[in-house]
């Protein structure tokens, strides 16, 4: 038996114990990871050093606070959460208890990304872990420092039979996907997703895919353009550009380009000082592979910014591209890396032309002083998600839910979508053995007088507010006599 498919039938043996099923259980294993995270964050910050050269303040920001503030939503909400959910009723179930029962789905994989390999991985777990699951942990292989580290110390702090750590490479992650699962959570890359989902079609298994793909950034001539370059120098270099929601593009008016690559340059000073290089705050690339397939992106381009490399270090400087067509090298994939095309429209509408000519985006950004702009720029394109006037923001707010759109992903989570999205919602209606009145309607032999009643009963919904318990039961009881007497031969 592989070692893969010895931790997924331990932790199918501990979820069926049952003992993931009280709050009591999910909040205490919450707790602990929090622990996890507070207490070994030396440890976290050390192996995303090695990974992607972050800095131990970066480690903190864009990668634990999240977490952290996740986590504490979680046990704030969580018996809100798992309470019975009472739904509108119609007449015909007037005194039945009807609600949605979340409950836990059974055993969930998550797969990490190597990008923000804390953040993008131990996430969901905050979802399975409330909602009730067990769940298999596979970091990603890319960020083979940060995958240790939680093989190491990830089974210090949580159940080690209900939450393993599995790690290794494709081979491994091949084996995982070929068990049965309850669930599967993925983020990376469209590629990879497809075979994901391949690979869970054949139990039958839901899937969310958390993808990517090119998020546009329009840029309207009606703008403060030193602001909004310097929030898009953020979002798009943060991380050395291996963010899955920067900015991919500009679109803009040829008119202002010269000016956005300024304030870009500008910004990116401000940050990083004359030499990125040199600055603690400027990541690299992930490994050598990607180091060289982000330098092919820039064929047949005009580097205006950056473009200095080093290979030695997997370095490569925020670099900026003008004049660059749909056809360039460089508009055929998702960037991944801090390089940044801009691209011409002349207006508004042929921004909205160019973006809805493509795969629906991850995520979308539109600068403007133009309420009525930037809402026509959401009314007529899809993307997962909306940030006007900044970059990343949306993937901060935990009632929103983070997720993408056709090429770019399906299902959602942060916050109670985490929950719900690794919960069955179950649909419950508990009926009264007394009344039998009521029911005549729907026996045999039918009429068109029933068919009437029906229709009154069937599509009627009732506000119970204005009802209370005493006269919810001398209604019914005085429907069902005369039901009774009406129908019965």
């Amino acid at each position: 038996m592989s070692r893969e498919k010895e931790a997924v039938d331990r932790a199918r043996t501990a979820f069926l114990t049952g003992r993931s099923r009280p709050l009591e259980f999910r909040v205490r294993q919450l707790k602990a990871l929090q622990r996890f995270i507070t207490e070994r964050e030396k440890e976290i910050a050390a192996a995303l050093k090695k990974d992607l050269n972050k800095s131990q303040f970066a480690t903190p920001l864009y990668e634990l606070m999240g977490l952290e503030a996740e986590i504490a939503l979680t046990l704030e909400r969580l018996a809100e959460w798992a309470a019975p959910r009472p739904v509108e009723k119609t007449l015909l179930t007037l005194s039945d208890q009807v609600y949605i029962q979340p409950e836990p789905l059974g055993v969930v994989l998550v797969i990490g990304a190597w990008n923000y390999p804390m953040a993008v991985t131990i996430q969901p777990l905050i979802g399975a872990i409330a909602a009730g699951n067990a769940a298999v942990l596979k970091p990603s292989e890319v960020s083979t420092h940060t995958a240790k580290m939680m093989e190491d110390l990830l089974p210090l702090y949580l159940d080690k039979e209900m939450y393993p750590v599995v790690t290794g490479g494709v081979p491994e992650t091949q084996e995982l996907l070929r068990q049965r699962f309850d669930h599967i959570f993925y983020t990376g890359n469209s590629t990879v997703g497809k075979l994901v989902m391949e690979a869970a079609a054949r139990h039958l298994t839901p899937v969310t895919l958390e993808l990517g793909g090119k998020s546009p950034c329009y840029i309207d001539k009606a703008c403060d353009l030193s602001v909004a370059c310097r929030r898009i120098t953020w979002g798009k270099f943060v991380n050395c550009g291996q963010t899955c929601i920067a900015p991919d593009y500009i679109l803009c008016d040829p008119s202002i380009q010269d000016q956005v690559v300024e304030e870009i340059k500008k910004s990116l000073k401000e940050f990083y000082g004359d030499d990125p290089k040199t600055s603690q705050d400027y990541g690299h690339i992930i490994n050598q592979r990607h180091f060289k397939r982000i330098l092919s992106l820039l064929e047949g381009c005009t580097v205006v910014l950056g473009g200095e490399h080093d290979e030695s270090q997997c370095y490569i400087a925020p670099t900026v591209l003008k004049d660059v067509t749909p056809q360039s090298k460089v508009m055929q994939e998702e960037i991944f890396g801090p390089v940044l095309p801009i691209l011409s429209a002349d207006s508004v509408d042929e921004a909205i032309r160019f973006i809805n000519e493509r795969e629906k985006p991850l995520a979308l950004y539109v600068f403007s002083l133009d309420n009525k702009l930037i809402k026509k720029v959401i009314a007529e394109t899809s993307s997962g998600g909306v940030t006007a006037n900044d970059c990343l923001l949306h993937y901060s707010v935990s009632a929103l839910p983070f997720g993408g759109v056709g090429n770019s992903g399906m299902g959602c989570y942060h916050g109670k979508h985490s929950f719900d999205q690794l919960s069955h919602l179950r649909a419950c209606l508990i009926k009264s053995l007394s009344m039998e009145g009521m029911n005549k309607l729907r026996y045999p032999p039918h009429s068109a007088d029933k068919v009437r009643w029906a229709r009154i009963l069937i599509l009627k919904r009732i506000n119970l507010g204005w009802l209370g318990r005493l006269g919810l039961v001398a209604v019914l009881a005085v429907l069902a006599a005369f039901l009774v007497q009406r129908f019965v031969q």
